[in-house]
């Protein structure tokens, strides 16, 4: 008889449940516009660290948990995740190998198509503001992947998250 690890993939939604928490946080409406993407941000480093374990449906399903969150019409952020995830998963070999300023600027690229879908989704319903203020949490998300990837990774490795 063959006994299964658990492989701790408890620690992986901890992070994610620490990430909501982070995104449901009641700040003022003037730190809202530059307020980081952190469910994002978990998630990329998850699909790059363990593409095996997560993919499109945790995707889909944690967008739509995000949804529920922040009160926007259902699967905004559900699409948003799907389609970065989608780049994620595509180039998470190549993420690797990058040293973590460049895996910084490629978190800028996709905090933005997601800003950008996000965005788009929400002005078709309703009347959009102009300007590119949407796209503020595109760099504050990408300097943020630099403290965070550290940090997630020394979970992973402490908690041999595999």
């Amino acid at each position: 008889m063959v006994i299964q690890r658990s492989h701790n993939r408890w620690v992986a939604i901890f992070t994610l449940l620490i990430a909501f928490m982070l995104s449901a946080l009641p700040i003022p409406e003037w730190v809202q516009w530059g307020w980081p993407e952190w469910v994002l941000l978990v998630f990329i480093y998850w699909v790059i660290a363990l593409p095996h374990r997560f993919g499109l449906g945790w995707a889909f399903m944690l967008g739509l948990l995000l949804d529920l969150l922040q009160g926007n019409y259902l699967g905004v952020n559900a699409l948003a995740m799907v389609v970065v995830t989608f780049f994620a998963m595509l180039m998470y070999r190549r993420l690797r190998m990058y040293r973590s300023w460049q895996q910084a600027f490629v978190v800028f690229f996709l905090v933005a198509i997601y800003q950008c879908i996000s965005y788009w989704s929400q002005g078709i319903g309703s009347n959009a503001s102009s300007g590119l203020w949407f796209l503020l949490p595109a760099p504050i998300s990408g300097l943020l992947w630099l403290w965070l990837f550290v940090v997630l990774r020394g979970v992973r490795r402490a908690f041999k998250v595999a």
